[in-house]
């Protein structure tokens, strides 16, 4: 039997313009990214429509979506499945009190990628199950260039919150030329480039207006 080579689709990296797509979603077509030139966004794909996993992320995305509004961030939602399908799944999402907070109507679009061209586009797809996404996060800038990139397997939830803090991170990283240190949080102290010269080192430990622990670790408060 002669042997078929498994096509693969390459996924775009982190620095790369976000791929070009058009396609239908739940409210409507869109033309990504021009649509969404001016904000960020936050791209993500799920397995399957009507799956347990995947409704907690969806009703936790629409219950923070004023928190990313906040931040010029839209969210857009992805599956293979058909347009009916995520019709039907939003309308279901519609009746579920998940904390007992009462429901909640998605605020989001959802793209209907029943063709998986915005799957190949972005190295969405599974290898096992190759008719479903992954649990894949793009995080994409105003300029339409990928800045950030989470890959999660089925059965783990995402952490949304987290999501967010990477947002707040890229943008204070943008704002001020700062990084922000493991497990920071906004508003705490961020990190300094380390010195590329003797000079710029000796200055750094000499900063008072800086917290330098060795000199080429320097944190100083968010302006």
């Amino acid at each position: 039997m002669e042997n078929v080579e498994e096509v693969r689709y390459a996924m775009p990296m982190i620095g790369d313009a976000a791929p070009q797509f058009r396609a239908m979603t739940t409210m409507g077509k869109v033309n990504f990214p021009e649509d969404y030139k001016g904000s960020w966004v936050v791209l993500f794909s799920h397995p399957a429509d009507f799956t347990p996993v995947c409704t907690t992320e969806f009703i936790g995305f629409t219950k923070m979506t004023e928190e990313f509004a906040a931040l010029n961030v839209k969210l857009l939602g992805l599956s293979i499945d058909s347009l009916h399908s995520h019709l039907a799944w939003a309308k279901s999402i519609e009746s579920i009190d998940l904390d007992g907070k009462g429901c909640v109507k998605l605020t989001f679009p959802i793209i209907a990628d029943i063709s998986m061209n915005v799957a190949r586009k972005y190295g969405m797809l599974q290898t096992v199950a190759k008719t479903q996404t992954v649990r894949a996060v793009f995080i994409i800038d105003p300029e339409g260039i990928i800045r950030a990139i989470l890959y999660y397997p089925m059965s783990t939830g995402r952490n949304l919150p987290e999501i967010k803090r990477i947002v707040e991170s890229l943008q204070l990283h943008d704002a001020q030329n700062v990084s922000t240190p493991a497990n920071w949080q906004p508003g705490e102290d961020a990190v300094l480039g380390a010195p590329l010269t003797l000079e710029e080192a000796e200055a750094r430990m000499a900063d008072e207006s800086l917290r330098s622990v060795d000199w080429y670790l320097a944190f100083r408060k968010p302006e």
